[in-house]
């Protein structure tokens, strides 16, 4: 195993816990940014471009039939083939939390549609359920099992908001760990069943799963309910036959206590644990081998990397799965240092082979660290693009790399911002005051200035008023910048009025015009 630090080249501020890593055609690209797409990168899809120990993380193109994926963290990933020979295949994300610490409830579908100067174009889409739909959550897992010619995805585990009926303002965004069901999901027509199992009696999070064939096994996983990490390890067996689906449940002994670990796969039926918790603040810095073969399990300890200091005293870590045994991990920066940066990041390759063959395997796990806290929401991008031209980006790498600087200040445009002197608004312990919020309070743009965005019930609007402004097109000011507004009004153009010009009191006619003869006849006279 060596352990080599790797340089972000353009930027670090993406890279957060919770992000995914998906891998299409021999590339790894990243899912699962810190805040909203800007105009940079309006997909919020990189390639992961690891070049000499370098990552530049290169915008990725959608489609113009793509529906908008948001960026989810903490998700459900795997991957789905058409069969278990099947080259072809696409991605399975489920659940996860927005920028905003909304958990969605969606499945979206990841295809690569064509491929120009190593570029590559998804389509993404969203799948409806029907049938015992599993609620919003995250940290948890889905894998595909195959049977009878047949697939079928498993889910299974993670949080959830408490149910609506207990939120109060003090519990407004407390968690608990979502009921031990497994869900099987037929992707093809969009179906959903719920499975109770006896053998799955505690919720768990932030697991690792594995599947194989008709079996998915679950290992370790933290209950927060019980605030333990159970050396958990269970077989599930989807049976598919014609008729309706048989689900079993097998508890098996020789599990780990471990959560939030990193799993690579390194052949066809070994694969590696890396990273993750055995305790609440205490790092997991063994490795384990896990090996698959005749439909069983066997779990061994394995070489330890020779960790770096900074790793070893680091309080969280985080990262995910690169493919080819290969783990990407960060740690946060020392902020005692002068100029420090906001993560290092190391890549980890447990397997000396570059190149592996295609497998019949397929892996899953929470590559993220335990949800540190609630993420900090953020305001909606101005412009999005959900799709570009294959050729939009064509060109040099300075025109195809993320620009950092595009990035607005993230901390002053979310919903939880203290928008004036005044302001009352708190994530804790707001609650929903006109009939049109829900889960974050309503918002109006000032045009002051550069503009700024402000709480509708701190500026005491009237929920017809802001019906109003939100369907018309006038300006609005807010309390603080009315006056200044007023004052810097330029006045109406007034029309001039036109004054008729007077008329004389005595007009002059014209003269009398004397003819030859007259003037004659007056010489004459006179002389």
């Amino acid at each position: 195993m060596s352990l080599q630090m790797v340089t972000v080249s353009n930027n670090t501020a993406l890279l957060q816990p919770g992000f995914s890593l998906m891998h299409f055609d021999g590339q790894v690209f990243f899912f699962g940014q810190k805040g909203w797409p800007k105009r940079s990168c309006p997909t919020g899809v990189f390639h992961f471009d690891m070049k000499q120990n370098q990552l530049k993380l290169k915008p990725a193109l959608f489609s113009k039939d793509s529906c908008y994926l948001p960026p989810l963290r903490y998700p459900a990933i795997c991957m789905l083939k058409g069969s278990v020979d099947s080259e072809k295949h696409q991605y399975i994300i489920h659940g996860g939390k927005t920028p905003n610490n909304e958990l969605s409830a969606k499945i979206y579908v990841m295809a690569t549609v064509c491929k120009n100067n190593k570029k590559v174009t998804f389509r993404c889409t969203e799948k409806d359920l029907v049938g015992d739909v599993p609620e919003a959550r995250y940290g948890h897992s889905i894998d595909v099992v195959y049977s009878r010619g047949k697939s079928m995805g498993v889910l299974f585990g993670g949080r959830s908001y408490i149910p609506p009926a207990q939120r109060t303002t003090e519990k407004w965004n407390s968690v608990v760990d979502c009921l031990p069901h497994v869900f099987l999901v037929d992707f093809e027509f969009g179906c959903s069943t719920v499975y109770i199992l006896p053998e799955l009696q505690d919720g768990l999070s932030f697991h690792v799963s594995i599947a194989k064939n008709d079996t998915v096994y679950i290992l370790g996983g933290h209950s927060l309910a019980n605030n333990i990490r159970p050396a958990n390890l269970y077989r599930i067996t989807v049976d598919l036959p014609l008729g309706s689906p048989a689900v079993s449940c097998t508890v098996l002994s020789g599990g780990i206590s471990v959560s939030s670990a990193i799993l690579t796969q390194t052949s066809s039926n070994e694969f590696v644990i890396v990273g993750g918790y055995q305790l609440e603040n205490q790092k997991r810095m063994v490795c384990n081998i896990v090996s698959l073969e005749n439909n069983k399990i066997e779990i061994h300890d394995m070489e330890t990397p020779d960790w770096t200091p900074d790793i070893k005293h680091s309080k969280i870590w985080f990262g995910g799965n690169m493919g080819n045994g290969t783990v990407f991990l960060g740690i946060p920066g020392d902020n005692k240092q002068v100029v420090s940066e906001a993560f290092y990041f190391y890549m980890l390759k447990c397997t000396a082979d570059d190149v592996m063959e295609d497998q019949k395997t397929f892996t899953n796990s929470q590559t993220s660290t335990e949800d540190p806290g609630d993420s900090t929401p953020f305001e909606d991008s101005e412009e999005f693009c959900f799709s570009a031209e294959a050729n939009s980006f064509d060109g040099d790498d300075e025109f195809d790399t993320y620009n950092e600087d595009d990035e607005e200040d993230e901390s002053e445009t979310g919903y939880w911002i203290t928008c004036c002197g005044t302001c009352d608004v708190d994530v804790n312990t707001w609650v929903p005051f006109y009939s049109t919020e829900l889960n974050k309070p309503a918002m109006i743009y000032c045009s002051h200035g550069d503009g700024h965005w402000v709480h509708a019930q701190c500026m005491d609007l009237a929920e017809r008023t802001l019906i109003q402004l939100s369907e018309g097109s006038n300006k609005y000011y807010c309390n603080e910048h009315v006056g200044i507004a007023r004052e810097l009004q330029t006045p109406k153009r007034a029309i001039p009025i036109k004054n008729p010009p007077l008329k004389s009191l005595r007009k002059k006619g014209p003269g009398k015009i004397l003819t030859p003869a007259k003037k004659s006849f007056l010489r004459r006279l006179f002389e």
